[in-house]
């Protein structure tokens, strides 16, 4: 049995996944913990929210659980905190599958950096949280609206825009927003690059405005053992767009056979 954890990304949680978990098949165990990106039910008021401590984090849930051998899965700000994982604590980790996210100077995309300065101004989270309650917002692209191909259901966005309503959630997105650096990636880079376990990157091509093809050859070139997989029909949110074959590819990447 082979463990798969996946990682989702700013204000989204658990939820990324919902389509790719029934497509996993025989053979893989999954685990997807809601990270504390503004989308999560309970405030972590005391923990570290820099992306080192989100690394941190999921490294103490693979210890927790005593998760080995474990395939670990980023997508968006989830595949920054992989980085992190696999760069500092990668005792656990038998290989990592990054789908479209950040990496190098691309944290976060140029798209998204109103986002961090926002953080910055009083007010700004607040004012965040307040349109990501009308639906209509959710689709432009300063949110959701340039990461998947196709509309996502509304009781899924509605899900992941509840919990900034409260302000202890809003005071954990604003230290997370304010945390984000792409120092913390490139300072990452010499560990990445003695990272041995197979890397696949399963990157959307497509996907040109947010993480762009070049990311993925970039990253293939700094793993010493990795190998990129294009995926066609999708944007960032691959799991979205294309959980089959997203699916097929952890299954390659674990060493399984084709459902």
């Amino acid at each position: 049995m082979t463990t798969v954890v996946l990682l989702h990304g700013l204000l989204t949680d658990h939820r990324l996944w919902r389509k790719l978990l029934p497509e996993l098949g025989d053979g893989i165990e999954a685990v997807a913990p809601t990270l504390p990106l503004g989308s999560h039910d309970v405030p972590m008021p005391h923990a570290d929210l820099t992306p080192p401590g989100l690394a941190r984090l999921v490294a103490r849930t693979l210890e927790e659980q005593d998760l080995r051998d474990v395939l670990l899965v980023g997508n968006d700000t989830g595949g920054a905190i992989a980085q992190l994982v696999a760069a500092y604590h990668p005792a656990r980790l038998g290989g990592l599958v990054l789908t479209n996210c950040d990496a190098y100077e691309r944290f976060f995309p140029p798209l998204f950096r109103p986002l961090q300065l926002a953080a910055r101004v009083p007010g700004g989270v607040e004012a965040i949280a307040a349109s990501l309650r009308v639906p209509a917002v959710r689709r432009l692209p300063i949110a959701y609206g340039k990461l998947a191909k196709r509309p996502i259901e509304r009781a899924v966005t509605d899900a992941w825009a509840a919990p900034s309503r409260r302000a202890e959630i809003r005071h954990d997105l604003r230290r997370v927003l304010r945390g984000v650096d792409s120092r913390h990636l490139f300072d990452a880079l010499p560990r990445l690059r003695g990272f041995e376990p197979p890397v696949t990157l399963a990157w959307a091509r497509e996907d040109r405005l947010v993480f762009p093809p070049s990311l993925a050859e970039r990253l293939a070139a700094d793993f010493p053992n990795a190998r990129i997989e294009w995926i066609e029909d999708s944007l960032t949110f691959v799991p979205e767009d294309q959980p089959a074959r997203l699916a097929a590819i952890l299954r390659a990447a674990a060493g399984l056979p084709a459902q």
